[in-house]
């Protein structure tokens, strides 16, 4: 019995909506530019203990389209998942939070991304796959190069996700 409460689990609780929000600000006069939007993307993530052996992923998008230097919308969501994680080796833990969980609720962002933007009035914006291991490798090498600047002298505050503070 003993070995059986050591066997490592892993559980999805619930995936839900965390944040959305969706500015137009220059509507209704956007819509009359013929110009497609330039779009950028910026992703993040971030995984946290709730409770013992129970942890909240999140993973964050924001779109902005841009028609020349007028903003056409900006969309951003925040998709989380409450995971149950136990009796995994804490070497793994680390990538399972950071690589695992947000290739799980990726999915789901990616369709409430979507429905807002055509909700909105635009064309559907796919967003393409992210690969979560180079993401959270270069993560850990960005960390690894602040860490060794503070080792070295550098100075300025670093943040609990891991960017420098800027005044």
């Amino acid at each position: 019995m003993a070995d059986e409460n050591q066997q490592p689990v892993f559980q999805i609780q619930r995936i839900y909506l965390k944040d959305a929000s969706l500015e137009q600000p220059n509507s209704p006069q956007i819509f009359l530019e013929q110009e497609a939007p330039a779009m950028e993307v910026a992703v993040d993530v971030g995984a946290e203990a709730l409770a013992d052996g129970i942890f909240e992923s999140t993973v964050t998008i924001t779109v902005t389209a841009k028609v020349k230097d007028k903003v056409a919308f900006l969309v951003e969501g925040k998709q989380a998942g409450i995971f149950e994680a136990r009796n995994i080796p804490a070497e793994q833990l680390d990538p399972l939070l950071g690589i695992g969980c947000p290739n799980i609720v990726y999915p789901y962002l990616r369709a409430n991304i979507a429905d807002l933007i055509t909700r909105a009035g635009f064309p559907p914006v796919h967003l393409s796959e992210i690969n979560f291991e180079a993401f959270y490798q270069q993560r850990l090498q960005a960390l690894a190069e602040q860490q060794q600047n503070a080792q070295q002298g550098g100075a300025g505050l670093i943040m609990p996700d891991g960017s420098r503070a800027s005044h």
